[in-house]
């Protein structure tokens, strides 16, 4: 499979949000004449998120470029190795290799801004949302996004990689720099 000329793109969300925050890089993609499927998680386990992205991927018609912000990173490490995937796109994602989850790369602590879990989910702080997910964004789409949340599986960073593609197939990630 030539990676080069793959012309769909599936982009998959990160945790405590859903795939509405893609909007903008999907605007400029399909401007560029790509086809774009922006999947949406379940967010109840790593298993059920790969899952409804390989469903995804299966409706495409042809390779897949499978990109993944956050917890999504998680997601196309599970779902990657779809034999449709031609190319892993990690954006300021986890990218686990074999055997680890995302809260073994998270040293197995959590976040400040994550609440305790309640009832098997947990949200981020709606007021330390802001500055802990969404201190690129502007004031007023942070706050939506902090009242939006989508309440996050707490097994959904558990669960470990058994084979992750970025190993064998083209990969590539970018993640910002800390400022301050």
């Amino acid at each position: 499979m030539n990676a080069g000329s793959a012309r769909n793109i599936v982009l998959v969300h990160g945790a405590f949000v859903d795939g509405s925050t893609w909007q903008g890089v999907y605007d400029v993609l399909k401007q560029d004449g790509y086809n774009v499927a922006v999947e949406q998680d379940p967010t109840l386990s790593l298993e059920g998120d790969a899952a409804a992205t390989r469903r995804v991927i299966g409706t495409q018609d042809g390779p897949v470029v499978l990109v993944g912000h956050s917890y999504g990173g998680a997601v196309i490490t599970a779902a990657g190795t779809d034999p449709k995937v031609a190319v892993v796109v990690y954006i300021a994602a986890f990218a686990p290799d074999e055997g680890e989850s995302v809260n073994t790369l998270n040293g197995n602590s959590s976040h400040e801004s994550i609440l305790p879990p309640k009832d098997g989910f947990v949200f981020q702080d709606r007021e330390k949302f802001p500055a802990s997910f969404g201190a690129d964004l502007k004031p007023e789409l942070a706050a939506f996004m902090a009242d939006s949340q989508v309440p996050w599986g707490v097994g959904a960073g558990g669960r470990s990689i058994t084979k992750p593609p970025w190993r064998v197939k083209p990969s590539w990630s970018w993640s910002r720099p800390r400022i301050g």
